[in-house]
Formats: C-alpha cells, structure tokens, sequence
C-alpha cells in the first residue's frame, strides 16, 4: 500500500470513531418540559416515556410538555380506532358509488330538464291561444263529422277563463 492511502484509511477510521461519539447522545424533557442534552444517562427519576433519544436508539418524536402518561393512554386509544390507508378494493367500492351517486344526479338533472322543457312549451302553446282568443279573431274546432265550428262568445269567455288559470300555472 502506498503511504497516502495508510493515511487516508487511518483518518477516515478516527473519523468515524468520532462520529459515533458525537451520536452517544441522551437527549429527554425534563420535570418543566425542557429539553436536556447529555452525554450521560439522565436522572433515574426521568420515566422511560421522556427520555427521547438515547446511545443505540432511533430519535422519537417529542411529546407534549404536558402530563406524558395521560397522551400515551389516550394515543393508545386513538391507534386502535384509526385505521391504516384505504386498501384498492375499497378505494374502488368508492369509486363506483361516488360514479353510480353521480349518475343518479345526472339522470335527475336530465329528468327535469325535460319536464321543464315541456312545460315551457305547454305554457308557450297555451300563452299563444290566449292572445288568438284575445285578440278577436274567429276561432274555429273540428265536429267530430269534421265540419268547421266558430267560438261563441260564452265558449270564447271560457276558454279565457281557462287559459287565464293554466297560465298562472305558468308564472
């Protein structure tokens, strides 16, 4: 080996040395909620559930500065009722009912929009013969013989009366 590759490999082994003394942490909360940081174990006093890091040991995540014991009870609780991400079958099971939800809204909206539809042209036929009847001019119907029948004035007067109704309908 040359001597600059000795070197390199010893100073790449103090290094590392060295950073495993810089991870040989302890880092808890305190009676006050303060976060303390110590090369050495903390107090016997401080209960496994403060202590956040130690030598060894992947960092948790900081609990609340309140009382500790009561948030691990009530995360128990909590992790018991939530459950885990949506597996595929159920995510497609809402799939599909949103869809089916969303189709039954489209087939309502189209439903009454036809029925608007028709009842704009009822009240547009019915508005038109209202003018016709207005208006004075001769209105005639078919006998069931197929002979032409003039309006009389009563006939006329309810048809009126008739028209006046359906169109308030309308409105």
């Amino acid at each position: 080996m040359h001597p600059n590759s000795l070197k390199r490999l010893t100073l790449a082994l103090l290094l590392s040395g060295s950073c495993t003394a810089a991870l040989a942490q302890y880092v808890w909360l305190d009676n006050k909620g303060v976060k303390q940081y110590s090369d050495v174990p903390p107090p016997a006093s401080v209960p496994n559930n403060r202590i956040l890091k130690s030598p060894g040991a992947l960092p948790q995540a900081a609990p609340p500065a309140a009382d500790s014991d009561t948030d691990a009870e009530t995360a128990k609780e909590e992790g018991s009722t939530t459950k885990g991400p949506p597996t595929l079958a159920e995510k497609n099971a809402d799939f599909q009912k949103r869809r089916t939800e969303q189709a039954e809204k489209e087939k309502q909206a189209a439903e009454q929009a036809k029925q608007a539809a028709a009842k704009k042209k009822s009240c547009d036929q019915v508005g038109n013969y209202q003018r016709a009847l207005q208006s004075g001019q001769r209105i005639t119907r078919l006998s069931p013989t197929g002979e032409r029948i003039y309006l009389t004035d009563e006939e006329r007067a309810s048809a009126v009366r008739e028209n006046r109704q359906t169109l308030s309908d309308c409105k």
